[in-house]
């Protein structure tokens, strides 16, 4: 899948019904991201950055709005329609890796290939793996590999594919500043490389500074929009995706 994809957030709220009463998660949000741009979503925890990347990304559809990517309205597709825009032209890295246990880190990269029915499989998720620094390891369990390299695998399986659209929640949220550094280095090369629209979620300044944009929640809603220079280190040292 080829072509970078615009995204554009009109008056999404996303209201759950509890015990204690209605829970406002996120309230009127509206933005929008170019296609090949990036942008920082920011906030402290519970403001409902996570929520929005779930509404963007088609895992949860808005009480009220409308989410679009490219052409097609995502927030109003039905489930099956969602879930082959999210395997096919979006790419999801999460703080947890959520690497399946029983297969090796290229068998765990590939898999998002045999989902889409890619004839490219194995030998692409391969030189991926090299690529990010992790050809020794293609045949390694999770459980016998580093927190970064998980985080790397996790990365390589988001972008194997080639998607239109990567959505990174907290990428960064488990690791120190090194494997951060690698981390949005990868991200920033395959938006580069690839053609992507990118989207972080991040609480780390350093990261939100390195991406074009940067919006800040707070209690469901957009309280602001830094202004600051262009970012810089787009491109990360030699990774080829």
């Amino acid at each position: 899948m080829s072509g970078a994809a615009e995204v554009v957030v009109e008056s999404v709220s996303k209201h759950f019904t509890t015990a204690a009463g209605l829970v406002r998660a996120v309230n009127g949000i509206s933005l929008s991201v170019e296609p090949a741009g990036s942008l920082a979503i920011t906030g402290p925890s519970g403001c409902g950055k996570s929520t929005l990347l779930s509404m963007i990304g088609g895992l949860e559809t808005p009480s009220e709005g409308r989410v679009r990517i490219g052409d097609q309205i995502v927030s109003e597709l039905p489930e099956e329609h969602r879930a082959r825009l999210r395997r096919e032209q979006l790419g999801f890295v999460f703080q947890s890796q959520n690497l399946q246990p029983f297969l090796t880190a290229v068998e765990n990269v590939s898999l998002a290939l045999a989902l889409t029915s890619s004839p490219e499989g194995y030998e692409r998720s391969l030189e991926l793996l090299a690529g990010l620094g992790l050809g020794a390891a293609a045949g390694k369990y999770p459980d016998q590999l580093s927190g970064g390299e998980r985080q790397r695998v996790a990365v390589a399986r988001a972008l194997v594919h080639r998607p239109r659209l990567i959505l990174a929640d907290e990428p960064t949220g488990s690791l120190d500043t090194d494997n951060s550094t690698a981390v949005i280095d990868l991200l920033l090369a395959a938006q580069a490389e690839v053609g992507a629209t990118l989207i972080v979620i991040t609480h780390d300044p350093a990261i939100a500074e390195r991406l074009d944009r940067e919006v800040k929640l707070h209690d469901g809603a957009v309280v602001a929009e830094p202004g600051r220079p262009a970012p810089t280190g787009r491109r990360s040292r030699g990774v080829r995706v």
